[in-house]
């Protein structure tokens, strides 16, 4: 059985000992796992007396409140993210305080927790927290160990598809039984949820497929010279369905002749994912453009847009697996998470740079170098 610590800071007694007293007894499995999680609490009355307990206990979870004496909550996760603590932060807080939860996303915070609680919600947030930690683990592993815990990461995100399916069921259940009426207009909304499950699923799947394409090793045979503006009208034409129901103009700009040494999956993989992203996360009307340039050692992909744009804080963890900017203007956006992290991962492969320029509400500038030679 694994053991996770979970560290509460909040001033109220009650508090305190309300999450020990549910999580003592309380396991967290999932058929993926290897084993059952257990939980071992440990207390803190003030941010001071948290961060002391921080240093001393490395918890994985923290149930931080951050109206407390002395320091705020918010001090705590500032003093988390300059030390690069990796520890899954829940903040403990009322609903009103909206202006708190913004920030305290902002600085870390994952989940939140209403306050008053019920041992249903505290569960089902742990719940949910234990997953992203084993989740974390085998991501950790698999860089470790390499493919024998790929298929491992693998079953883990084919549980994922499981919670779409079944609400997929039950849409489909209610409109066998009539239960909204007999109209094929009762059932509008059930079945643009069923449908979105559906995409979002499809997203998923695309992106384990991507993920299985790349490489440990660089196979010599399967190298060949790729012209990347041909890579880039193939994906643009893929997007643009979607482009044109999002009213958003895709242009392609060719400055120079842009031909590697390189796998035609892997460009795919990069041009697919970036260019999606360009027409996924723009405004309706919006413009993407994709600049495709050269100099004598390496090829230059500029991919543009009009979009929401990215905030510093989100830039610092854009690549990590299943890391998503979760806000208002993304809610209604489907993604596994894994997209820019098999970007990056490819462009590694070939010695290459990803980089983002990005302003909120402005738009975003993702640039990628690749070598010529391999």
């Amino acid at each position: 059985m694994a053991l996770l610590k979970v560290l509460v800071v909040d001033d109220e007694p009650g508090i305190r000992s309300g999450v020990t007293r549910i999580l003592q007894n309380f396991q967290v499995n999932y058929p993926f796992m290897d084993e059952e999680y257990s939980f071992e609490v440990y207390e803190a009355a003030t941010g001071e007396e948290g961060i002391e307990m921080l240093e001393r206990e490395k918890p994985d979870i923290l149930l931080l409140d951050n109206k407390l004496p002395g320091i705020q909550g918010i001090d705590v996760l500032e003093y988390l993210r300059e030390k690069k603590y990796d520890i899954v932060v829940a903040m403990i807080t009322s609903y009103a305080s909206l202006d708190v939860a913004v920030r305290a996303t902002r600085d870390g915070a994952t989940d939140f927790i209403p306050k008053p609680f019920t041992p249903q919600e505290l569960k089902s947030s742990i719940e949910n927290i234990t997953k992203q930690q084993y989740l974390k683990r085998i991501t950790h592993k698999m860089n470790q160990e390499g493919k024998k815990i790929r298929y491992q990461f693998l079953s883990v995100l084919s549980h994922e598809l499981k919670a779409p399916l079944n609400a997929i069921e039950g849409y489909l259940r209610m409109m066998k039984e009539k239960q909204s009426g007999d109209r094929i207009e009762d059932y509008e909304s059930p079945i643009e949820r069923s449908l979105q499950r559906v995409q979002g699923m499809r997203n998923l799947i695309m992106d384990l497929l991507d993920f299985t394409k790349i490489r440990l090793e660089r196979k010599q045979e399967k190298v060949i010279e790729v012209d990347l503006a041909e890579v880039a009208s193939g994906a643009i034409v893929t997007v643009q369905p979607y482009a044109i129901q999002k009213e958003v103009t895709v242009n392609l700009i060719v400055k120079a002749d842009s031909r590697i040494m390189a796998d035609p999956t892997d460009m795919d993989i990069i041009f697919n994912n970036l260019i999606s992203n360009a027409v996924k996360y723009n405004k309706n009307g919006g413009t993407a453009e994709i600049s495709v340039d050269s100099n004598a050692d390496e090829a230059i992909i500029r991919f543009s847009d009009t979009g929401i744009g990215i905030s510093k804080e989100d830039k610092e963890n854009l690549f990590t697996e299943f890391v998503r900017i979760k806000n208002d203007k993304t809610r209604n956006i489907s993604g596994s998470g894994l997209g820019l992290s098999i970007v990056r991962k490819v462009v590694d492969l070939y010695n290459g740079s990803i980089s983002v320029e990005s302003k909120p509400d402005e738009g975003s500038i993702f640039t990628v170098r690749i070598p010529k030679q391999q």
